[in-house]
C-alpha cells in the first residue's frame, strides 16, 4: 500500500497559475447559470455562496474566508447553481477549470487531496442540516458550540453564526443573553 501525504486542496490548487482579482464588499464574482470556467481560491477577506428566495431571502451555502476554495463542486458542474457574492472586501485568485481538470486526471495526490476535502464538506454538510433539523434556539446553539469544540461564538461573529444555524439574529442574541 503506497501512503500518500495528505495536503490540503487549496494549498494544492494555489501552486497552479492563476490571476489575482480584487473586488470589493456586494461584488459579484459569479452568477447562477453563469458556465463554470474557474476554480476561485480565496486569499483575503470572505465571500459567500447564496442562493435568493422570492421573498429576497437569502440561503448561505458556503462562507469561503482566506485560505478557502469557493465553490469547489463546481468543478463537476458546466453551471454554477448559485450566486458568488463577496460579503468583505476579498481578493480572489482565479484558476482554470481545465487546467485542474487536466492535472487532476494525472495526479495521484491531488485526486486523493480533492476526495479528502469533498469528503470533509459532506460531513460538515450533514452535520449543518442535523442543527437545522433541531428545533429551539437553545438546542441549534447547543450543536454549534458542540461542533466547534464547546467555545461560545465570538460577540462578531454573532450575526454569520444565526444564519448559519437558520435563526434571526435576534433570537440568537437572547438565547446568547441569558446564557450570561
Amino acid at each position: 500500500m503506497i501512503y500518500i501525504m495528505s495536503v490540503s486542496i487549496f494549498d494544492l490548487l494555489n501552486r497552479f497559475e492563476g490571476r489575482l482579482s480584487d473586488f470589493a464588499a456586494t461584488e459579484v464574482l459569479f452568477r447562477k447559470g453563469d458556465p463554470v470556467e474557474h476554480l476561485f481560491l480565496v486569499l483575503r477577506g470572505e465571500v459567500r455562496l447564496a442562493r435568493f428566495l422570492e421573498n429576497g431571502d437569502e440561503i448561505v451555502l458556503q462562507r469561503a474566508g482566506p485560505d478557502n476554495v469557493l465553490a469547489e463542486a463546481s468543478l463537476f458542474s458546466q453551471h454554477y447553481h448559485c450566486d458568488a457574492i463577496c460579503h468583505q472586501d476579498a481578493q480572489v485568485k482565479r484558476i482554470r477549470k481545465y487546467d485542474v481538470e487536466s492535472h487532476l486526471s494525472q495526479n495521484n495526490q491531488m485526486a486523493v487531496s480533492l476526495a479528502t476535502h469533498l469528503a470533509r464538506e459532506v460531513q460538515a454538510t450533514r452535520l449543518r442540516a442535523e442543527i437545522l433539523r433541531l428545533r429551539t434556539v437553545a438546542e441549534r446553539l447547543d450543536a454549534w458550540i458542540a461542533w466547534h469544540d464547546d467555545v461560545l461564538p465570538e460577540k462578531g461573529t454573532w450575526r454569520m453564526i444565526a444564519l448559519e444555524i437558520g435563526v434571526s439574529p435576534e433570537a440568537l442574541y437572547r438565547e446568547l443573553a441569558r446564557r450570561r
